[in-house]
């Protein structure tokens, strides 16, 4: 069966979460981790996102953040891109290093904020790294010791977070502690990563009831939330899909984009399809891939045989031109 679209909202509220590939480690040592972050921040504030929880393990991480206007996908493939490159590079290994695509879950942030806020920061003591709350305090790769205040992060939204528990700081850092300690004793939670109707239920037993009841309601396995939440959600990502159909239907075609721009720069479609690496070459590429995706909602795969390289070289190109 083929991969769904993934939801990319502007302004929602997304739980991400990244694997290495055969449960290989993904951190092999904190240079590793502190890299990460350090490109994690620059890409949040790049994409005028906000993070609000995040948990770094060896073989996997989760992040907790709204995005911004250019939604997640941007945020996500430079900082896996990069990320990936210098992994292999500094261990001097080749191949894939993460697990397919990251998963990407839309949640509903009024009703799920704060409990997944606890279920990311609690990973180190599912895992056992640490047993109490204290030592989860000394922690340093996950987002709660920026909300106790005992680091800062200045692409983590902690304000967000600490009023959620009242309106005075200290006191509201008190509050999110006994939230986290009453956690504690929790295992894992598949309502929060598993899949469709049972996590938008909240477990098993909410869906028989509602069985039992009669009662339907809307679920998507990529959207954390009620019915009604789907359903907005669900209708927004189809105005965006509307959007690109009706360019479709109106004869615009990825040939009649490769038409318009090689006229604007002057080149020719049989130069762009040669397979030429002469910079202008590459940038008319990259501005012509960005187009298909956005304004046809093409994949890159079918880009790509387009315009004369392979798949790999779409997504850099892509990449590059987002980050000039």
């Amino acid at each position: 069966m083929p991969r769904r679209a993934r939801l990319d909202v502007p302004g929602a509220l997304h739980h991400i979460m990244v694997r290495g590939i055969d449960k290989t480690k993904i951190f092999r040592d904190d240079e590793d981790k502190s890299r990460f972050l350090e490109r994690l921040g620059q890409n949040v504030e790049d994409g005028n996102s906000s993070v609000y929880a995040w948990v770094l393990m060896d073989n996997h991480v989760h992040i907790l953040f709204k995005s911004g206007k250019d939604g997640i996908s941007t945020v996500m493939r430079k900082l896996l891109t990069w990320y990936a490159q210098y992994f292999n590079r500094r261990h001097r290994r080749t191949g894939h290093l993460f697990e397919n695509r990251y998963k990407s879950i839309l949640c509903d942030e009024d009703n799920y904020l704060l409990a997944l806020i606890r279920y990311i920061h609690l990973n180190p003591v599912r895992a056992t790294l640490v047993a109490t709350l204290e030592q989860l305090d000394r922690y340093r790769w996950s987002g709660h010791r920026s909300i106790i205040g005992k680091t800062k992060h200045s692409w983590m939204d902690v304000d967000r977070v600490v009023f959620e528990f009242g309106s005075s700081r200290r006191k509201a850092v008190n509050e999110y502690r006994r939230f986290m300690q009453e956690g504690l004793s929790q295992g894992r939670l598949p309502e929060l990563t598993g899949g469709g109707l049972i996590r938008s239920k909240g477990g098993w037993s909410q869906v028989l009831s509602a069985r039992r009841s009669g009662h339907k309601e809307e679920f998507d396995e990529r959207i954390l939330g009620s019915g009604d939440f789907v359903n907005s959600i669900l209708n927004e990502a189809e105005e965006k899909a509307k959007h690109q159909l009706k360019l479709r239907r109106s004869g615009k075609t990825l040939a009649w984009i490769v038409e318009e721009e090689c006229e604007r720069e002057r080149i020719s479609p049989n130069e762009l399809k040669g397979g030429g690496r002469r910079r202008k070459i590459s940038s008319l590429r990259a501005t012509i891939a960005k187009r298909g995706r956005d304004e046809l909602g093409l994949s890159l795969a079918e880009i790509a045989r387009h315009v004369g390289v392979n798949t790999s070289s779409i997504r850099k190109a892509i990449l590059r031109l987002e980050e000039a």
